[in-house]
């Protein structure tokens, strides 16, 4: 995270080309003791003796056993100051308070146990942190949480469906309170368990168990009378309803979203709920979508891998582009449909790998993105690692900030170029600038030297 009043200082603590002397003295102050909070890698002895001769216990929370040398560990352990000497097993331990998911080693490290000793520890919160951070936990171990006394150690144990819950103890887990919202949306349900979880009555239950795709046909059924958004839309997308039952029931959930109903907008907008059922459906049914007036359904037909090229060309085509995006992440997408995709829409920043890093995208395209109007696909032309030297200060000369950014922190960028963004008003681009590898050591000293260090 940015220092918002000296972002050059926390850039340059994470910048990974600084030098030991560089990281030496910028830990003389906080915004460069945050910037450093933030590297990953190994530090020498002698940085880490600067940390803590000048550190309040900040950059000690995030060092890792692997980061520093066993004498410096040993020099922690001993510190005389409780604030840098625990400051790492201090936030381990909160984080296991609060119950948010933990690193499994810093658990082992921390509490100097095995997992399997953890996992039948005596404070219940540690018992349930391991629980829920233990994905591949044996099934012994899983046995003893589901019977565990207390309920925050069950519900960490069903929260998500590895490792799973043996068939012998669904019925336990329908009729606990503490488990029977967890495992609603996931465990293959009888009748007698789904009318055991509908009757509670409880709203969040009800939207799991619509959900579950393990669902019968008359349960599907059954979950028709309820006027739930998000159960009516989970509902539609199930395989056991007609079109025109589907057709209704998203028209229904439209009408209120339209009335300003903020359920039915989340179950339209914001529901990243899918027909998944569709992935195993055999290639004639899957076609059968084709047409379907509702995107979501075309979207989970794009992720096949298996269409005839005519339905492929139909998806490119698609008036979503949420479709066709899915169709262009195919193997074999056509170069010219990568790159028409991308141009009109731009990435999706959080979707990896993105489509511009697809092996048929033709790369030497992107450098022309820089004349494109919308911003989102300009900077899509800082991919290009050697992206000349005039396009760099176009993009620099932008409005946006999240363009400087994209150039100050490019690898080809000049000299001259990166001493302006270290100037630049936003102090998001002035750090990234400060972060750059490429950045001289005579301008970290400058750096340095300006601030007094």
């Amino acid at each position: 995270m940015t220092n918002l009043h000296h972002p050059r200082l926390s850039g340059l603590g994470r910048n990974p080309a600084a030098p030991e002397d560089v990281l030496v003295r910028i830990a003389a102050h906080r915004a460069g003791r945050h910037g450093m909070s933030m590297r990953r890698g190994p530090m020498t002895d002698a940085v880490v003796e600067a940390l803590l001769k000048h550190d309040d216990g900040d950059v000690m929370t995030t060092l890792r056993t692997e980061q520093i040398s066993p004498a410096m560990r040993r020099r922690i352990a001993t510190h005389p100051n409780p604030a840098i000497r625990d400051a790492r097993a201090d936030f381990v331990r909160h984080l296991v308070e609060f119950g948010t998911t933990v690193v499994l080693r810093d658990l082992e490290e921390v509490y100097g146990q095995p997992l399997a000793s953890l996992a039948a520890a005596p404070d219940p919160k540690l018992r349930a942190a391991v629980a829920g951070s233990w994905y591949d936990r044996p099934a012994e171990v899983q046995t003893a949480f589901l019977a565990d006394p207390d309920p925050g150690v069950r519900a960490a144990a069903t929260q998500h469906k590895q490792p799973g819950v043996p068939p012998e103890w669904w019925d336990r887990c329908v009729a606990d309170p503490a488990t029977r919202g967890n495992v609603a949306w996931y465990i293959p349900l009888t009748w007698d368990q789904f009318t055991q979880l509908m009757e509670t009555g409880d709203e969040d239950i009800q939207r799991a168990v619509a959900g579950n795709p393990h669902l019968s046909a008359e349960m599907v059924t059954r979950l028709l009378d309820l006027d739930d958004p998000l159960v009516r839309v989970a509902v539609a997308q199930s395989r056991h309803v007609d079109d025109a039952t589907r057709d209704r029931l998203y028209a229904l959930v439209e009408a209120r979203r339209a009335d300003g109903d903020i359920d039915a907008k989340v179950a339209m907008s914001w529901n990243f709920s899918e027909p998944d059922w569709m992935h195993d459906a055999p290639l004639d049914e899957r076609l059968s979508y084709l047409d379907c007036p509702h995107a979501i359904f075309r979207r989970v037909l794009a992720r096949s891998r298996d269409l005839p090229e005519e339905a492929w060309r139909r998806l490119d085509d698609d008036p979503d582009v949420s479709v066709r995006r899915a169709a262009a992440r195919r193997a074999d997408a056509p170069p010219e449909v990568l790159e028409r995709l991308v141009r009109a829409h731009g990435d999706v920043h959080h979707h990896r790998p993105q489509l511009v890093e697809h092996p048929n995208f033709p790369r030497h395209a992107l450098r022309t993105f820089v004349d494109e109007s919308t911003p989102n696909v300009r900077y899509l032309a800082l991919q290009d690692p050697e992206l000349p030297v005039p396009a760099l200060q176009e993009l620099a000369a932008a409005e946006e900030p999240f363009l400087r950014r994209g150039v100050a922190r490019h690898p080809n960028i000049t000299d001259a170029l990166l001493d302006r963004l270290l100037s630049d008003p936003d102090p998001n681009v002035a750090d990234d600038a400060a972060a750059n590898p490429v950045l001289r050591p005579t301008v970290m000293d400058r750096i340095l030297t300006e601030a007094g260090l």
